[in-house]
């Protein structure tokens, strides 16, 4: 399997690094620089503010599985550490785990996956599976699939939990039509960890759930941060604002990323990649100065104005 990035990331990518060379030596000092991190509140441990989801890490020929290997190698290589998956991915988890099966890389990362049944035997079966999968023995975060198995299994991953096997509990949603739901779930529920979409071009979780889990101390893991796409198609050609190098942005997409790490409530986003170019790129989001409250405003009022001319 193959596949290649859109063009309008890799136009935009290149025209960001033309800007950079620009300023190349506080950009390679910055590059120096280590990663900011993010206490997860239930438990303390720091995280890199980027990590990378896999949602396009598959089993292909021996060229695809090269990149998907150098991807992950430059991502740690870099300083990242979370990468995000789920048994839904097609066969992730599979190719994660070959990836790691002797790389020395698995006690660097924050791994975590999902569970996507609701029945506890079926719960219980599909958990044992990723493990099996990814060939750890510990998994640092499990999180119910888009809500799924709320009201059966989290009894199940708290056994897990409390047995060692998992580090971290939490549930996910990707659509706003579950927010309702996943509020009512963490107002009731003792969670480490959320994962819901969020990004300058939709900033529907920002409402209530952000604001939410910083109150009950519940980690936020961002998906979607660049809108399926639509940010970078929004950009177009345009070349980054003025306001990007107070932030110490080259790129849209570190633009992007930093809009939402910049939550106060956001612990880390989870853009997904399975180029080590656009690792590279999105790391440089959780590097240097991020927006401040009124920069924020800023950019969702020049996002808005570009989406709505």
């Amino acid at each position: 399997m193959t596949s290649k990035p859109s063009a309008s990331r890799r136009e935009l990518l290149k025209a960001g690094l033309a800007v950079a060379a620009a300023t190349l030596a506080p950009r390679a000092a910055l590059a120096q620089a280590p990663l900011l991190t993010r206490p997860v509140p239930a438990t303390g441990v720091r995280l890199p503010i980027v990590g990378i989801g896999t949602n396009r890490f598959r089993s292909g020929d021996a060229a695809w599985t090269a990149r998907l290997r150098d991807t992950l190698a430059a991502f740690v290589r870099l300083g990242g550490k979370v990468v995000d998956t789920a048994p839904s991915y097609g066969d992730s988890e599979q190719a994660i785990g070959a990836i790691l099966a002797g790389s020395g890389l698995r006690d660097r990362l924050f791994l975590a996956t999902k569970l996507d049944r609701d029945g506890v035997i079926e719960g219980r079966q599909r958990l044992e599976a990723s493990f099996a999968a990814l060939g750890t023995r510990r998994l640092d975060l499990v999180q119910l699939h888009n809500l799924r198995g709320a009201g059966t299994l989290l009894p199940l991953l708290r056994e897990q939990q409390a047995a060692g096997r998992i580090g971290h509990i939490g549930i996910t949603s990707s659509s706003d039509s579950q927010y309702v739901e996943m509020e009512a779930i963490m107002r009731r529920e003792k969670l480490d960890f959320i994962q819901v979409d969020y990004a300058v071009g939709n900033r529907g979780a920002g409402e209530r759930l952000l604001p939410l889990a910083a109150e009950r101390g519940m980690a936020v893991l961002v998906n979607l941060p660049f809108g399926r796409g639509a940010q970078f198609r929004a950009v177009g050609g345009r070349p980054l604002p003025g306001w990007a190098a107070e932030i110490d942005c080259s790129s849209w997409a570190q633009v992007f990323l930093k809009y939402v790490v910049s939550h106060p409530a956001v612990t880390c986003a989870i853009p997904g990649s399975t180029q080590a170019v656009h690792v590279e790129d999105n790391l440089g989001a959780a590097r240097g100065r991020l927006p401040d409250a009124a920069l924020r405003h800023s950019i969702e009022r020049f996002f808005d104005a570009i989406t709505d001319s």
